[in-house]
């Protein structure tokens, strides 16, 4: 793996020197756009319209727009510039209980290598956060932006980070009217039902038991183009129509027991 960004972890007079690395990538099918007419692939230009010219990347600043048609031009040394201790650090700033923070909070994840002298001290956090079950929330500059972070324990053996969304980042559902409308009323039996339901589809996550279906089947409808082979579309099963929400929550809960006795649940 290549190193994102190299820096250190502060924890209050220890600086960890460590390296971070992306942890997690994308296996989505990848495609490339083409012109219908001769299927040449379609080239993406930085054009100025003022010169007439396409723009190489060595000439390209960033600009913010404070008002109309006027920039304020940023170059990278104004970032590198900046008085923050976060561009060279991952600053911790709290521990807390990881069941407090809302997934919604949580970006992307990055795995943190110690680097020649941080090893004790790497390994003395991550035991330490280990036994007092907490992590730290801590502040990181990574690519012009700062980052809120939280740092924890993986798999017992490394640290990860995820960088987070600050609260004023989070969109409210104050909007939707389909979420604050009155609450309808909740039949008890309904709500028993649909506990009953929630029961039997309830089990130990295994990640190892989820895949991506419509991944799969778009590669095997590739494959076949490439091999010439004809395609075959199965047809769609139709969903089943039912009167009212007790109905289908019996419906849903016959299903289940169904499956729980023939086989493993197929999830879509």
């Amino acid at each position: 793996m290549r190193s994102l960004w190299k820096g250190a972890i502060s924890f209050g007079l220890v600086n960890i020197p460590i390296s971070l690395y992306a942890a997690t990538e994308r296996k989505d099918t990848k495609f490339t756009y083409l012109h219908e007419a001769c299927m040449t692939p379609v080239k993406y230009v930085k054009f100025c319209p003022n010169c007439n010219r396409e723009v190489p990347m060595e000439e390209i600043v960033r600009g913010y727009a404070y008002d109309r048609g006027q920039f304020v031009v940023m170059r990278e040394e104004d970032f590198d510039a900046l008085p923050l201790p976060t561009t060279r650090s991952i600053e911790i700033i709290d521990f807390v209980s990881l069941a407090e923070i809302d997934p919604i909070y949580f970006d992307k994840t990055y795995f943190l290598e110690p680097t020649q002298g941080g090893l004790k001290a790497y390994a003395l956090l991550r035991r330490a956060m280990a036994d007092s079950g907490r992590i730290a929330l801590a502040k990181v500059a990574i690519r012009a932006k700062e980052s809120l972070a939280a740092v924890r324990v993986y798999d017992g053996q490394a640290l990860a980070m995820e960088t987070m969304f600050y609260p004023d980042e989070i969109r409210s559902y104050a909007g939707l009217a389909g979420v604050i409308a009155p609450e309808p009323r909740v039949a008890e039996q309904e709500l028993a039902m649909a506990g009953m339901l929630i029961a039997n589809l309830s089990t130990p996550f295994e990640p190892g038991k989820y895949q991506s279906d419509y991944r799969h089947a778009l590669r095997e409808l590739i494959r076949a183009r490439i091999e010439g082979e004809e395609v075959v579309r199965p047809a769609l099963p139709e969903p089943e129509k039912v009167a009212d929400l007790m109905e289908a929550l019996r419906a849903s809960l016959a299903m289940v027991e169904r499956q729980a006795t023939d086989g493993p649940v197929q999830l879509q």
